[in-house]
């Protein structure tokens, strides 16, 4: 029996059980030193948040597909992915229920009901990031020690006249405050890395991204008439959700885009969006916001990027054959 198909045809030996088991591996060191760096300050509860986010996206994916008699599909290690993603975006002062409610949100609402991996519309994990940060702003931004503001890098840079001198160094390493997974650039990195050894993401999106972030703030602080320094364009890099969002939601195969024109105008797409959210908005961050408003574009993106048929000059309009006359 031969299974014929449209060309064209790939042989690949990657599946993709193989290839979210890398990215959970990747996350691993970025998430790992969160823990670490946090435990001083809130114990355990780090960690107890990482396992809650990732019970709950494997317990509601199961439980959904139990209920709606659908095949068990949570050993391809997705739901396990979203978890982690959710946990590296929550703050240290989260309670227990919150990322409950995260990934109850990220894997029913935008993943499930949309028919599952493959058929969601926008990425599960920041689905479930933007709903509690519009449903628990307070808690969400809340880096509280001891009853003690301790504010991120992005807030402390947000309005700031005159910009303050940020350590760059203390910044890499991830000596400061914020959400559990965003704190280390160099972890980070680590797992970037290892996702491009390992030929799991392409560097197309989150370099693109991440460049034309940086370029478009100085732009807009530029046209504004405010300061501009390489510290504060380096610190805008290495804090905040900037870099795992290149690497490890933007690159989503699911909800980025197939063709190469695509993907350059997705990543300058949402580059931009994070500009404007960073310096124009009310909040000191804006990756999330902008990569789910990028996943909602992505078939514009991609009807308008894909490349013509060999030997044509422009894909033809096939009109629907008229009804013969009796």
């Amino acid at each position: 029996m031969y299974n014929v198909s449209v060309s064209p045809h790939i042989r690949d030996k990657s599946s993709t059980r193989a290839i979210m088991r890398d990215v959970a591996i990747a996350l691993l060191p970025t998430l790992a030193y969160g823990i670490y760096h946090f435990w001083g300050d809130f114990g355990a509860r780090p960690l107890m948040l990482v396992l809650v986010s990732v019970i709950s996206c494997v317990g509601f994916e199961a439980l959904f597909e139990w209920l709606t008699k659908r095949p068990i599909t949570v050993f391809d290690f997705s739901a396990v992915v979203t978890g982690l993603i959710i946990a590296v975006n929550l703050p240290p002062t989260a309670t227990w229920w919150m990322p409950v409610l995260g990934s109850a949100f990220g894997i029913v609402a935008a993943k499930m009901l949309f028919g599952g991996l493959g058929q969601n519309f926008m990425n599960p994990a920041l689905a479930g990031r933007c709903f509690l940060m519009i449903s628990f702003t307070q808690r969400m931004t809340n880096f509280a020690v001891d009853a003690t503001s301790s504010a991120t890098p992005l807030a402390q840079m947000k309005g700031a006249d005159p910009l303050p001198k940020m350590d760059l160094l203390q910044l890499f390493l991830g000596n400061h405050y914020g959400c559990i997974g965003e704190v280390s650039a160099v972890c980070i990195l680590i797992g970037a890395a290892y996702l491009l050894i390992r030929k799991v993401i392409s560097p197309t999106i989150p370099c693109i991204y991440v460049l034309s972030t940086v370029a478009f703030i100085a732009i807009i602080r530029l046209l504004s008439g405010d300061e501009i320094t390489v510290n504060y364009l380096a610190a805008q890099l290495l804090s905040g959700g900037l870099l795992v969002g290149a690497f490890f939601m933007a690159t989503d195969y699911v909800t980025s885009p197939i063709t190469s024109k695509g993907k350059v105008v997705f990543a300058l797409l949402i580059g931009l969006l994070t500009a404007l959210f960073r310096t124009l908005g009310t909040t000191a961050e804006g990756v999330s916001y902008a990569i789910i408003i990028g996943n909602l574009l992505v078939p514009i993106i991609e009807k308008k990027t894909i490349s013509a048929p060999f030997g044509c000059e422009k894909v033809m309009k096939i009109k629907p054959a008229k009804e013969e006359s009796k």
